[in-house]
């Protein structure tokens, strides 16, 4: 061991004499370990909620969505759908149907948003569809047509799993009396929910054959939604596939969707960030006062060693090493106790916020090795440069000064 490392350890561990220097080191560290804390704990909540919130959100909806310019929809979509399929960054591709409705249930009607799709292809990419709270799905053997409704649309009309329910769409029929909108009963199959309330709230799936004879579409589809797996390449996806497309289709990305939710969110993320930081910058600021009072209290042995050799090099690097032990202890001590409480956080669902506004039932915590690496960073940089100024006061001091009178 150094003996500058040595020295900066006694220094550390001060005696019962210099107890108020001792008492000053401990609470440069309570700073330290309180700013990392608080800066762990905010980013893993903004993180955690970031992520649920995403992926509740693409849980239920496409990365990329096709849709025709005209109001007729999308024409020979088998055909499209083998096309973009073979780009090697998309998953899968299917076709949707959707419309919407007023659906009358046993007590009460509500509007919904009737969705027809493939669920032979949907039900491998949609756990919610795998693990339906209620009932099943729609089954083609089926007398009578089947319906997937939201856990909040089924409990606004008072439906359950094998009531009737009836579909009245706003596309009109002619009869001897004039036009009549069309009607269709449908047995609930099925009763899902994705935890995103706005799609529980609001939606009901049938069979896609079901949804283009309801609403008269033959062989055509409103649009055809893709599924990647890089996310976040969604843009470079959407122009490779629109050169590949028909003129008249346009594509909207997850992103272009969701714009300013997400942007809101990152951008809450930086500030919560540089605001917390300025608590590790406040308890750097101790730093400095501990080192300052430190280098008061031992001007008589800063001068015994620069008498026996010791150069202003080798005092600069006792009070470095004294200030970065002081960062270093605050810094993890800080980190772990962050990661101690978004553990208990998350095991005992400690925030809990209302589903119909956040689309939550809590808030997770979840932390990023990126994040954590910064916050490591940005806490160690800062408590290393807040020793500068004091050791190299320390070095300044002039031996003969400080023996002067012993």
């Amino acid at each position: 061991m150094r003996y500058e490392l040595f020295i900066a350890q006694r220094y550390l561990t001060a005696r019962r004499k210099q107890a108020f220097i001792s008492v000053i080191t401990f609470i440069s560290v309570l700073g330290i370990t309180i700013g990392v804390m608080a800066l762990v704990i905010a980013l893993a909540l903004i993180t955690g909620f970031q992520s649920d919130v995403q992926d509740k959100i693409l849980g239920t909806t496409s990365h990329l969505m096709i849709s025709s310019l005209t109001s007729e929809g999308l024409a020979g979509y088998p055909h499209l759908i083998q096309q973009i399929e073979e780009d090697k960054e998309v998953i899968y591709a299917s076709p949707v149907v959707y419309d919407t409705v007023l659906l009358n249930g046993p007590f009460k009607s509500s509007g919904a948003i009737l969705r027809g799709v493939d669920l032979t292809k949907e039900v491998g990419h949609s756990p919610w569809l795998q693990n339906l709270e209620e009932g099943h799905l729609p089954r083609a053997e089926s007398r009578v047509a089947e319906i997937l409704l939201g856990r909040d649309v089924a409990f606004r009309v008072g439906a359950t799993v094998g009531d009737m329910v009836t579909v009245i769409t706003a596309a009109a029929r002619l009869s001897p009396v004039g036009p009549l909108p069309r009607m269709k009963k449908f047995r609930v199959a099925g009763i899902f929910h994705t935890g995103l309330y706005e799609y529980d709230s609001s939606s009901v799936i049938v069979p896609l054959a079901v949804a283009q004879d309801l609403f008269r579409l033959e062989n055509r589809v409103n649009l055809i939604q893709v599924k990647i797996k890089r996310i976040f390449q969604a843009e470079e996806v959407a122009q490779r596939l629109q050169r590949i497309l028909p003129v008249d289709t346009y594509i909207t990305t997850w992103m272009e969707l969701n714009k300013s939710l997400f942007s809101a969110l990152k951008l809450e993320k930086k500030l919560m960030f540089f605001t917390i930081a300025l608590i590790v910058l406040v308890a750097a600021l101790n730093i400095i006062a501990t080192l300052i009072l430190m280098v008061m209290e031992k001007t008589r042995d800063i001068g015994i060693l620069m008498a026996m050799g010791a150069t202003a090099a080798d005092i600069r690097r006792i009070f470095f090493y004294q200030g970065s032990m002081i960062g270093f202890i605050g810094t993890f001590l800080g980190v772990f106790l962050g990661i101690i409480w978004c553990w208990v956080a998350n095991t005992f669902q400690l925030i809990r916020v209302p589903v119909e506004i956040y689309q939550i039932a809590y808030v997770p915590f979840r932390l990023q090795i990126t994040d954590l690496a910064a916050i490591i960073m940005i806490s160690l940089m800062i408590s290393l440069l807040s020793t500068l100024f004091p050791s190299y006061r320390a070095a300044k001091i002039d031996p003969v000064i400080a023996l002067k009178y012993e």
